[in-house]
Parts: C-alpha cells; structure tokens; sequence
C-alpha cells in the first residue's frame, strides 16, 4: 500500500475526506447497495453535556461485542490517513472506542468500500508498527473501550517527514500545524507513544505521541484503567509539536506558547549546583541573556531584535566565575558547551591559532544555515580571556598572532555572516586587558561583575560546604553559619572553601595518636567540627581583600597614650569620619589629612582609626614595602591598593609619610612627578556606585604639600602636636611605669623644671614627639640608678 498518491483536494484540510464527517452524514456500503446511517458526533445519544464539555458515551457492546480479528491492510489510503481502525459496520459503531491487545487504545472508523469483511480490521502501517502486527495471517484481539473515555487537555507530538531523509526548505508553522490536526482527528482517541500518519501542505508527515494531560470534566466518573494514559482529542485540546530528533523537517515555534527546550528547569535553584551568593547576578544574567531565548522566535522576528551573544565575567579570583559559566553551560537545555582555557587556543603554527577559533563555531554555522532561528543554542566558555584577547597592539611580539585571533573570534560573533544560536561566556580577571572591540553590544556586551559575596551570600556557600557535614552529624551544634558569615568579612567563595578545609584540619588533628604524626586515635567514630574548630581557622584564612592585620598592628604595637585630651579629639574626629562615609548618601569618598612633627605618633593614630572603622577592608601604604621600586612599579603598588579597595564594599586606606612616597628631597628640589599624578587622581577618584572609601594619609612637611599642590585632594585636616609641657610629660611616664618611686617621680619633675623646660601650665619649654620620647624613656631605663637623671640629661640634649 502507498502513501504517498492524494488527491489534491486533500491539500484542503477542511475538505479532507478522513476528517469528521458532519452532522447527519452517512455512508454507503458498496456491498449491500444499502445506504447505512452513520452515528452523528454530536448524536445526544453518543455524548452527554457535563460542565460545558460534549463528553462521550461509550457504546454498549451487548450489539456489537468484540473478539479475535484478522489483520489485514488499510483498503486505501483515504481511510489509511484516518489513524483509525478500520473495520466492517456490522462490528463496530462508526466512532466508537475500542482496545487493541488490551493496551493500544484506538478509535474505529467504518469502511466504505466493501474490502473488510466481518471478522477483519484494516490497519494502516504505522498502525501496525505501534501494536506489532503483520499481514501475514496475524489476528488481534479487539474489544470496546472498556471505560469512560478521558478528554485530552493536551498532547505533545513529534513530527517529521515519512521518508527517511527527505528535506525541503519550507518551514512548517506549529501553530497552522496544530489547527489541522484538530480539525481532522477531533474525536478519535490518542495515547502515549502512538504513530500517525498526517498530510500536510502536500507532504506526508510520520507523528508520535510523546506526552499528554487529561483534563476532569465537571460531574463525570472516575477515569480508571487506560485513560491517564490516553485520552480522546477535542477542539480544545492544546497540541504542541516539536520537532523529531532524527528528521530534517523545520518548524516555526508556535507564538502563543514557548518552545518545548525551555532554557530552564522550573525548581532550578543554585544552592542545588553549588553555587551560592549570586542569586542577584543570575537574575541579571538570564534577563540579559536568556529571556528572549524564552520566548518564540516568531515574537523575537517580529520585535526585530537578536539574541544576547556574549557574557562577560568578571571579578576577583575565587569569587565563582568559572563555577558560574560552567553550571550555566550544564543548566541551559542546549548541547554541552564547548570549554576552552584561553592558552589552549595558541598555537606555533602560522594560522593554526585562527584555524582553532574557526573549529569551535563550525557546528553552530553548520546547523544554523540548515535551520535558521530554529537551531538549538550552542554554548563556548572562555576560560582566561585576557590570555588571547589582550588589546590589540599592545603585544610586544612581531608575530602579530594575538591580534589575528582577536580579529579572528571579532568576525565570527558578529562578522558578515552572523549566527544566532551561539552563546560565548568569557571570564578574565582583568577587565582592563581586554579588547574594546570584544565588549561592544553584539559581541560580550553583557559585563557582570562577579565581586565578593555580601553576609547572605557567605552564608549560602557555608551552607553548601558543610551540608554533607550536617548531614552525616558530623558538623557539632555550636556551630552557627550565621556567626561564621558575619565574621568572614571579604572572604571569596573559594576562601570559604578554605576556611572549611582548615576547621577540618584542626578537627582531624584532635584524633591523631600521640606521639605520631599518621597514626589515628581509637576514638575517630567520635570525630565532630566544633565552632572552636572555625574560631582557629580564622585565625589562619585570611581574605586576599581583607585587613592588613599585621601591618596595622606593627605600627601601633606600643598602643596610644592619652597623654592630652587632643588626643582624644583626635579619635573622635576619626570616628565622625568613619560615620560619614559608612552613612552619608554624598560622600562615598573622604580624604583625611594627619600632619605634625615627626615622631608625634601620626601613624598610630591612622592606624587605630582604621581599625576602630571595622571596615572588611584595610590595608596599609607605607614607603617601607617600596624600598627599591621604581616609580612606575611605585605607582603600579598604589594603584593596585586602590582598585582591591573597589571591590569591597567599606574600606580604610592609609596611605603613610607622603613626602617619603614622593621621594621628596629639599635639595633641588626633587619629587616624582608620577606618583604625585597618580595620588591626586586616586585620592579624587569615587569609588563605584555601592562603595565607599576613608583614606587617610599622614605627613611630616605639611607646607611641602602645599606647594606640590596636594593639601587641595583632602576633605579635612588635621595636626597631630608634640609632647609640649610638663603635665603631658608626667602622664607618659606614669603611663609607661618609668619612676616607679613618688620621690623619684616628684625629684624627676623638679629637675626638669630647673632645666627651663616649664611648670605645668607652660607650655613652651618641650617640643618632642611621643615616639622620640618614648625611645627616650627605653634608654634611661637601662641605667636603673639614675633614670630620671639620664631622661633630664636626653631632653636637655635636643
């Protein structure tokens, strides 16, 4: 039998001759010369009305019973292209529900040409494909549907052409497609994995049932047996066809519904994928990137616009970048995405180096000149970015190969033949080394700043860390993720990770045998991370953008001595600025300026202000760490502090003894102009929207700034004054426990007011530093005897 010869009017699918016949209609039997009546469809007998739904009743089959039937082939392919069952009206009712095999549910249809005999069905070849039946003397057992019929709400259908290989360039619209296929079929029963045969503007389609979902109508009985897994096709029913895997057929997406691929699964979560704290970056990434891959491609034609091709991450290391494009590659309902470290694409050889960008889109060029709008999305991930696509004549190498490979992945992304189904994710570090060209919309134009995680974000990757801990009872209960969150201030996904790995070690070191570095205690069963565990592996993680712990408390290791109230002014001051850039709407950025004799304790105070701030980022600027360096590595230092300070949200900088940065020298006099520029535009610049800054900076030639020009970068200044009388003096001996004698205090104090250095409340007699006196002290105290003599005799020396 063919299926392929079809008269032309069934090009016409209103006038096909197996679609449902109309009311009051009937059909002639050749064999009787008898004009037999055909039940109507919209009989009252056959259906009842429940809940607004025409709702079938199956007929008795007290009349018309089944049994074993013999198979024969469908009498033509009118009948064939019915996808019903076909048998002798003396069998069935036209219309009615039957069960092939007890399992294949199917709709008979009566024949119209005298060819089946009682005691025959004929069934076309896909029919017979679907149940396993042969010509050859095969008989099947035929029984009415046993139970009340279910109504589909909607049905999943795979289409593609019947012969194997056939292609043609028309694209078929779903929408169209899922109207005629109702118009003909509305009535007859489909079930899950049911082949049909179905013609469609002049070609003949092979259909498979893929999915479908009944609906319950109002008042009708229970559905039993067969129905949830097949159910009877109405004018309601919502027919969705996708395309088969194995066929050349294209199909435009249907406009009222998104694609069957969708892009995500609904439940996807990233604590699932563990990926944690960049809940907010998703969200911008998918609305960027993906929500108009969501939405058919018959509305995007008409909006005029294309798709998102390029992401670019960036941020600093361990923050989840590589994580985040691999766990989009994998989530995304497209093919696995093609992974490539940008080193890997180097090459030697002249040309093999393009030859490389030019294989990773050869699949996604191939499939899109074969299907348009319509091909599945292809995904390339850029590991390193900066690595091969560095500003182009910025290289130093006569080869020019780095030039020809970012020109090279140029005109693929956005050349003369442009794709529309290719997704490229890059990810770099530096931002700044990347080529304009790549970061213009149509090429990388999304830029998503990947930055350290915020105190929710912390505790969502603590939470994926030990969640095997707390599952096998291994985490101890006075662990609190809460506490751990707050206290991991600028700490990386990947720090996280490593403050988790060090609470174990602490743990694991617990049960080891004494005396034995790789011997296990008996008690190992006993084995539990305590929050004591975390507590000392906080002591040794420390974030790459955090405080410069060591530094601040080298410069302050002698602590502050409130030896007049101006220092404590001092502090308070500080505190009022820490509040005002915390707070303050208007001032992101504030500038302070600590100047005053040398030695009168500048530095400590910066120091201490800085760490009072409690900021999560504090960090140091001090000459001592660039002896050595030219001023290009000089200004590289700086800068590199001030760009780290970017990435937290609240940070203190002390930049230390500017005119020692400067290297200034009264003889000449000399500067470096360099760092000079680089400090007045570092000290002026606003942080990114969301930062903020406190710089503080200390100096011991006040009127040297003046005339460079850089007193004007600062918000406030203020002078930090010598140990000037007697009062201040006796405060900071008593303090340090210097005299510790009343008679040697008060004989002390006595000389020194005979040296001329003032009474009380004079104060024109000292003018020292406190540092420089502090050093002071240390050396009378070696001479225990005569301390208070040796301190006159050093005072009296300046």
């Amino acid at each position: 039998m063919s299926f392929f010869s079809r008269s032309s009017a069934s090009n016409q699918p209103s006038q096909q001759p197996y679609s449902r016949p109309p009311p009051g209609s009937t059909s002639s039997v050749p064999s009787s010369g008898q004009r037999v009546p055909t039940p109507r469809y919209d009989d009252p007998r056959m259906y009842e009305k429940q809940g607004g739904y025409s709702h079938r009743r199956t007929p008795s089959a007290s009349s018309r019973g089944g049994g074993a039937f013999s198979v024969v082939s469908a009498p033509n392919d009118q009948l064939a292209f019915t996808n019903c069952l076909i048998v002798n009206p003396s069998d069935f009712h036209q219309g009615q529900h039957v069960i092939a095999k007890q399992q294949y549910p199917l709709t008979v249809r009566h024949d119209n040409t005298g060819k089946i005999s009682p005691g025959s069905v004929g069934a076309g070849s896909l029919q017979r494909q679907w149940i396993g039946l042969s010509l050859t003397g095969d008989s099947v057992t035929v029984e009415p549907y046993p139970h009340t019929p279910s109504y589909l709400g909607s049905v999943d259908i795979e289409a593609g052409f019947l012969r194997r290989g056939h292609e043609i360039p028309e694209a078929f619209s779903a929408d169209e497609l899922a109207q005629n296929f109702i118009r003909a079929y509305n009535g007859i029963m489909l079930s899950v994995g049911q082949l049909l045969i179905f013609e469609f503007h002049g070609q003949n389609l092979k259909l498979q049932v893929t999915g479908l979902q009944t609906v319950e109508l109002v008042n009708a009985p229970p559905v039993q047996g067969h129905g949830a897994a097949s159910g009877v096709l109405m004018e309601k029913t919502d027919v969705t066809f996708i395309k088969a895997a194995d066929s050349a057929i294209k199909l435009k997406s249907s406009a009222k519904k998104a694609p069957p691929n969708a892009i995500l699964a609904p439940n996807f979560k990233f604590e699932d994928m563990g990926i944690g704290g960049l809940d907010s970056e998703f969200s911008t990434i998918f609305r960027r990137a993906f929500a108009s891959r969501v939405f058919p491609p018959s509305i995007v034609e008409k909006l005029g616009i294309q798709h998102v091709k390029g992401i670019l991450l960036h941020g600093p290391p361990g923050t989840g970048k590589t994580l985040l494009a691999r766990q989009i590659g994998t989530m995304l309902n497209a093919r696995e995405p093609k992974i490539v470290n940008g080193p890997e694409i180097l090459n030697k050889y002249v040309g093999a180096s393009e030859e490389n960008i030019r294989k990773l889109f050869a699949d996604a060029e191939k499939e899109y000149k074969a299907k348009g709008d319509e091909s599945g999305l292809h995904i390339i991930i850029f590991d390193e970015l900066d690595a091969i696509c560095k500003q182009r004549g910025s290289t130093q190498g006569g080869t020019g190969v780095g030039d020809s490979i970012v020109n090279q992945l140029l005109s693929k992304m956005d050349g003369v033949d442009q794709l529309n189904n290719i997704l490229i994710i890059g990810m770099t570090n530096r931002l700044d080394m990347i080529d304009e060209a790549l970061l213009r919309p149509g090429r990388l134009e999304v830029h998503m700043e990947i930055s350290l995680p915020d105190e929710k974000g912390r505790r969502q990757i603590l939470n994926i860390h030990t969640a095997k801990m707390r599952t096998n009872s291994i985490m101890d209960h006075d662990v609190d993720l809460l506490e751990l969150a707050q206290l991991t201030k600028n700490f990386s996904g990947a720090e996280l990770s490593g403050l988790v790995k060090s609470a174990t070690s602490f743990a694991f070191s617990r049960h080891v045998k004494v005396g034995t570095m790789a011997g296990i205690s008996d008690d190992v069963e006993n084995l539990r991370v305590n929050r004591s565990d975390f507590m000392n592996a906080l002591e040794e993680v420390t974030p790459a953008y955090g405080v410069a712990k060591e530094e601040l408390e080298q410069v302050i290791q002698n602590g502050i001595i409130f030896y007049d109230q101006v220092i404590n002014d001092i502090l308070r001051s500080g505190e009022l600025f820490i509040d005002q850039v915390r707070t303050s709407t208007r001032t992101p950025l504030v500038s302070l300026l600590l100047h005053g004799p040398p030695g009168s304790g500048k530095t400590a105070l910066a120091a201490t202000i800085a760490r009072a701030s409690d900021c999560p980022f504090m960090k140091l600027v001090s000459p001592d760490d660039m002896v050595g360096f030219s001023e290009s590595q000089k200004v590289a230092a700086i800068s590199k502090i001030f760009s780290d300070s970017y990435k937290s949200p609240l940070s203190v900088i002390v930049v230390d003894s500017l005119e020692r940065l400067l290297d200034f020298t009264p003889i000449g006099p000399r500067f470096s102009n360099s760092v000079l520029q680089s400090l007045l535009v570092l000290f002026a610049k606003r942080p990114p929207k969301g930062r903020r800054l406190l710089v503080i900076a200390t100096t011991s030639l006040r009127p040297v700034l003046t005339d460079l020009g850089l007193s004007e970068s600062f918000d406030s200044e203020i002078r930090v004054p010598p140990v000037s009388n007697l009062r201040s003096l006796e405060v900071i001996l008593n303090e340090v426990d210097l005299l510790k004698n009343p008679r040697d205090r008060e004989h002390t104090m006595q000389m020194l007011q005979q040296a001329g250095f003032g009474g009380d409340n004079e104060t024109g007699g000292i003018n020292i530093g406190v540092k420089k006196l502090l050093s002071m002290i240390e050396m009378a105290r070696q001479e225990p005897e005569a301390v208070g003599e040796r301190l006159v005799t050093s005072l009296m020396g300046l």
